[in-house]
């Protein structure tokens, strides 16, 4: 584990790199605060720091401060203060400023190594944490079975985007996706199968998107595709991608081998020229998918522009 020791003395520098590394540690060293301040700053740096409190162009109390003011979004920076000063007073102050513990001069190695170990478990414990409240995050926004973004999610952002689209006066695009003959596949080979078929409609559909587009499973089997930028006439090249993604290539499943296809309904709209509300676009959207299931499946349909409404 990295660590990393902000001290301004060579010699005392170099005795607690030895130390440390004896330990098993990647030691990482400054001379002064403002040093230390930039690598801890840094993508990957150290999440252990032994600073010590005296230090010339910042202190370890400014250190701390800084420490603290900047990595509030990010991975936490256990910090161990060293200091001769042994008055309470000083004591509350470091602590005050952020430093997690403290240590005075002069400390026997298996103190320090204590001390670096209750850092490391709090650490330890606060990665525990964030990846709880990610995966809680993930389950919130996502679809269980698709890992695609859930109906509320890729509602909200739908609206969103509709919002921004308004404002910078650019065109507002969706294809609303349904796999033809679904409940056949469920009803022939079981739901194991048409999971599976899912897993794999969901993969092939983003990779036929742009990396800004979002991907959404809006229902059942419906899928809701928010296409960023997009006039009417690109939006006809994206959706026939996306339906040549899903019915090029057989699915495999395991079970049997199944040729999978998709009807599309496409809307665009110019936000330039009127207000509308996303459940009208959806509304638009989704007769244009009618129409295309009407019409034999396997296509996709464009409804008609909201200009002309």
């Amino acid at each position: 584990m990295k660590i990393l020791i902000a001290e301004d003395d060579p010699t005392s520098r170099l005795l607690m790199q030895r130390t440390l590394e004896k330990f098993g540690y990647d030691v990482v060293l400054a001379e002064d605060g403002r040093a230390a301040v930039e690598i801890l700053s840094q993508h990957n740096g150290p999440r252990l720091a032994l600073i010590d409190w005296m230090m010339p162009k910042l202190d370890g109390l400014g250190l701390c401060r800084e420490v603290r003011s900047a990595h509030r979004d990010g991975a936490y920076v256990y910090i161990l203060l060293l200091t001769s000063r042994q008055d309470a007073e000083d004591v509350v102050a470091g602590l005050e400023a952020g430093a997690d513990d403290y240590i005075t001069k002069p400390f026997h190695p298996a103190v320090l190594q204590a001390r670096l170990h209750t850092g490391r478990r709090i650490l330890s414990l606060e990665e525990t944490l964030v990846r709880a409240r990610e995966e809680m995050r993930f389950k919130a926004t996502h679809d269980e079975l698709t890992s695609l973004w859930n109906r509320a999610a890729i509602l909200s952002m739908a609206r969103n985007e509709l919002s921004r689209s308004s404002r910078e006066a650019r065109p507002f695009s969706v294809l609303l996706c349904d796999i033809d003959r679904f409940k056949r596949i469920n009803d022939n080979h079981g739901h194991l199968v048409g999971d599976v078929v899912l897993e794999e409609v969901s993969r092939r559909l983003i990779s036929s998107v742009r990396d800004y587009d979002a991907v959404g499973r809006y229902g059942g089997e419906e899928f809701l595709i928010i296409v960023s930028n997009c006039d009417e006439e690109s939006l006809r090249t994206r959706a026939e991608n996306v339906r040549t993604a899903i019915g090029s290539i057989p699915i495999q499943t395991g079970k049997a081998e199944l040729s999978v296809s998709i009807s599309i309904g496409a809307m665009t709209h110019c936000c330039w020229e009127h207000d509308i509300s996303l459940e009208s676009i959806l509304a638009k959207a989704d007769a244009a998918l009618y129409n295309a299931k009407a019409a034999g499946r396997n296509r996709a349909v464009f409804a008609l522009p909201s200009i002309a409404a």
